[in-house]
């Protein structure tokens, strides 16, 4: 080997040994609302590949304008598949049989489960980081939504009493992400004292009996579905001096979004 040959590649060698390591997946396909948000969050520039098409859907996405940038997927095996992912980012209830396709094709599938608290959002911004190979950047994220959370948080011991009501006299307590969301805002939840420690039925008769400060209803989706009827129901209006609307979209995901509603919340606070 000639002297310019071996200076040449010592030189090459070098500049392999000096340039930055990239350790995360080159191609990323995300299936889950939820990890669709944190990708977008987080991915490198030309990481991510594709997100869900529910995330482009204003009433439950908190970027659905961002979502745009990226094209969308519907979930199948076989259109995720041709995209030759490195990585799909997927959710625990995403479909077991799309997943096993994936995987038995010999993609590598990343599944995380829904945030249920404040403590979980941020552990998911990391979870994702470290999935993306962007561990530095999540936990920049994460630091900040910590910090926020702690400068917004209220003790709810003696705060107002609130329910969340939606379709069907459907309620959350304590043991959700939602109803955590309303803890830090400073309110005690009524389905709590109801006996909901997670997702059901708050029947409106106990709503009306309780007496909370206020209602925090859903969305209306488009369409006329019976289950939203109770949502009109003229007791609502006795049963609460206050009531609001608020979009889903915050509520739905552990993403920073999560502060929006905390903040809407505390903007109620009698």
């Amino acid at each position: 080997m000639s002297a310019c040959a071996r200076l040449s590649s010592l030189l090459l060698a070098g500049l392999m040994l000096c340039a930055p390591a990239w350790a995360g997946p080159g191609r990323v396909v995300s299936i889950n609302l939820c990890t669709d948000q944190l990708a977008m969050l987080l991915a490198a520039p030309g990481q991510l590949l594709s997100v869900s098409h529910v995330a482009r859907d204003p009433l439950s996405s908190a970027m659905a304008g961002e979502a745009r940038a990226w094209p969308e997927n519907h979930g199948q095996a076989e259109e995720v598949f041709a995209l030759r992912p490195d990585l799909v980012l997927a959710g625990t209830y995403t479909s077991p049989a799309t997943v096993a396709l994936l995987r038995r094709l010999g993609v590598p599938v990343e599944t995380f489960a829904p945030a249920q608290s404040m403590a979980d959002v941020a552990a998911e911004m990391r979870a994702v980081g470290r999935a993306l190979g962007r561990a530095a950047e999540a936990e920049a994220m994460a630091r900040a939504f910590e910090a926020d959370l702690a400068r917004l948080r209220r003790d709810p011991a003696a705060g107002p009493r609130a329910a969340l009501y939606y379709a069907n006299s459907y309620s959350l307590g304590d043991a959700t992400l939602s109803g955590q969301i309303l803890a830090a805002a400073g309110y005690r939840n009524v389905a709590a004292e109801a006996g909901l420690r997670s997702g059901g039925t708050l029947p409106l008769e106990v709503l009306v009996m309780a007496r909370p400060d206020l209602i925090v209803e859903g969305q209306p989706y488009p369409g006329a579905a019976r289950s939203e009827e109770v949502l009109s129901h003229p007791a609502l209006g006795l049963a609460a001096p206050r009531r609001a609307a608020m979009a889903d979209r915050d509520w739905i995901c552990g993403t920073p979004y999560v502060l929006r509603a905390l903040q809407e919340l505390r903007a109620l606070t009698p």
